[in-house]
């Protein structure tokens, strides 16, 4: 089973000519496959171009096109309560392969709710991966699927609520 999941930030620049990019800009994101995990790397329009126009070999393991939109100001946290989003950062950090199901059925229920938007979903040897962007933050969330069978995720969705629910009385997103 694939282990090798991580969490990478949006860029304020262009990997390529280190300009940053500026708000409303358009811009590439790519993913590269590397011996322990992934490289994540902006690049600007115009850097994009080029590598296109002189035929890098290099293929990215995913890409896509977003508008660079500048971080906002972190809010002051009033209580230090968890969330499904806060539990799916700590379980993709902790690599611990009993949480596998877990990642998985919380990066859904993420994606439902409109905090991760599903950029792609590959299969290669190393099994099934979806590659999720945060729609505020840009990270990049890369989560393998664990192959859940359909008896099997009523228990899961349970395991994660009770999970939230230990988590100081949060019950949902």
């Amino acid at each position: 089973m694939q282990t090798d999941w991580t969490i990478q930030g949006r860029s304020g620049r262009c990997a390529a000519t280190g300009r940053d990019f500026t708000e409303g800009e358009y811009f590439y994101t790519l993913l590269f496959r590397e011996r322990d995990g992934f490289l994540r790397l902006d690049l600007s329009e115009e850097a994009w171009k080029e590598r296109q126009g002189n035929g890098d070999p290099n293929e990215p393991y995913s890409f896509w096109r977003t508008k660079f939109e500048p971080p906002l100001p972190a809010p002051p946290e009033p209580l230090a309560k968890e969330t499904a989003e806060d539990l799916l950062r700590r379980y993709m950090t902790e690599r611990d392969e009993s949480h596998a199901n877990a990642r998985y059925i919380l990066a859904l229920m993420l994606e439902r709710k409109r905090l991760l938007k599903q950029i792609e979903a590959k299969e290669d040897m190393h099994g099934r991966t979806l590659v999720y962007e945060h729609v505020k933050t840009g990270e990049v969330f890369i989560v393998p699927d664990p192959g859940l069978r359909m008896e099997q995720i009523e228990a899961v969705q349970n395991e994660v609520a009770g999970l939230l629910r230990e988590a100081r009385g949060i019950d949902n997103c």
